[in-house]
């Protein structure tokens, strides 16, 4: 691992790290003390506090464990190992953090805690890792039966809020309810979209070394074009090729430590990418995919 490597990892966990305190902030300061639930995982923690009594610090990990399993073989394993750390911090911090009840109010309380908590899980998923599961389980079933990430989610978290209804109360289920939709919109504000992908173009000298190294960390397909490279007043060309590619957001972030790594003068534009079909967008869709995009360096 060079330098510029290092530090952008290790600018990585710090920033997870933040984004843990600022979750646990919202749910200590906010909805813990009130019974309030978030979605997902956290959310089935918070029911069998609220139900049994059980510790969220211990129920948090320990729900966690399948989602982990899972991603290990739908997204890569860095991202694993920092939902891991991610999680595990999460559960130490509501374990030993404690911090004074703010307000009183039921509408502040599920407005404000759900804004500190999406804060939190967005910085996280910014930064390669999630705090809860849910979000697995999302890119799992969108891979499997093409269902979007966010309507699994919804899914999810219907099914939990209906179950609180049910054997709480109507009244916290529906606080949970506002509260979950202010994270989840203030998640997605942080993240700009958990689902969207980034299209790159990549204009480089070396372009056979990328296209070797984004086909073997990333696993993103990929379509490449013959070009020229014009500079100088003489209007001198070169022949080029270039590289067009599509990354989720999360892999973004190692595609340009890759770049670095290869040629730090590449000429790089991303742009927003609103709806993808067919092609192989990402390593965790099936294997049998990538190795065919390695064979014939066309993904899309």
């Amino acid at each position: 691992m060079n330098n510029t490597s290092a530090r952008s990892s290790l600018f990585e966990f710090v920033n997870i790290i933040l984004g843990v305190a600022i979750a646990s902030i919202g749910l200590e300061a906010f909805l813990l003390p009130n019974g309030f639930l978030d979605g997902g995982v956290t959310g089935i923690a918070i029911l069998c506090n609220v139900l049994f009594g059980l510790r969220v610090s211990v129920m948090l990990p320990l729900l966690s464990i399948p989602f982990l399993i899972l991603a290990y073989f739908t997204v890569s394993k860095r991202i694993v190992i920092k939902s891991i750390f991610s999680i595990a911090l999460f559960a130490l911090a509501l374990e030993f953090g404690h911090f004074e009840v703010v307000t009183e109010d039921k509408l502040l309380i599920s407005i404000f805690g759900g804004l500190l908590l999406g804060i939190g899980i967005g910085i996280t998923i910014r930064n390669g890792a999630v705090l809860d599961g849910s979000e697995v389980l999302g890119i799992f079933v969108n891979d499997r039966f093409g269902i979007s990430i966010g309507k699994v989610i919804f899914g999810f978290n219907v099914v939990l809020f209906s179950i609180t209804a049910a054997l709480v109360s109507i009244e916290t289920a529906m606080y949970s309810t506002l509260a979950f939709l202010v994270t989840a919109q203030v998640t997605d504000t942080v993240i700009r979209g958990f689902e969207d992908f980034i299209g790159v173009t990549i204009v480089s000298s070396k372009s056979e070394e990328i296209q070797q190294a984004i086909l073997s960390t990333l696993g993103a397909g990929m379509t490449i074009y013959k070009g020229q490279g014009g500079f100088g007043r003489e209007g001198h060309t070169e022949e080029r090729l270039i590289i067009h590619t599509i990354v989720n957001r999360i892999d973004l972030r190692r595609l340009t430590r890759l770049l670095s790594t290869i040629d730090e003068k590449a000429f790089v534009v991303e742009f927003d990418v609103h709806s993808v079909q067919g092609g192989v967008l990402r390593r965790y869709l099936t294997r049998g995919k990538v190795q065919k995009a390695s064979a014939t360096k066309v993904g899309h």
